[in-house]
């Protein structure tokens, strides 16, 4: 089964983080997807862009809009992980892995639906 892990983190809090420490945590994350990737657990990885650089679309009287970026929340959508595991279990111990969460990020683990 398919698993997308989203991964959250506040971006002012990310920002505050030193550049070294931020680029070993992005060594981590390598380091966890080459593992991944020979297990045959990774399918897929995305780094978003900064909550500033999107738009939010609504409906507003039957119509779609954009505004923004406006993101109502503390932990922004950083970037995705794609991963294949036998049950939520597995899913949720790869997501205890990745690096961000030992300095305050979270991971939404979500199983995909058949379509």
């Amino acid at each position: 089964m398919q698993y997308l892990l989203l991964c959250r983190f506040n971006e002012d809090d990310w920002n505050a983080i030193p550049e070294a420490e931020r680029e070993e945590i992005m060594e981590e994350y390598r380091a966890l997807l080459d593992t991944l990737d020979r297990d045959g657990k990774h399918l897929a990885t995305g780094k978003l862009q900064p909550v500033a650089n999107g738009v939010t679309v609504r409906n507003s009287n039957g119509r779609p809009v954009t505004d923004g970026p406006f993101v109502e929340t503390k932990e922004h959508l950083g970037g995705y992980h794609l991963v294949e595991a036998e049950s939520m279990d597995e899913a949720t111990a790869i997501a205890a892995r990745v690096p961000t969460i030992a300095r305050g990020g979270a991971i939404e683990v979500r199983p995909l639906e058949q379509v």
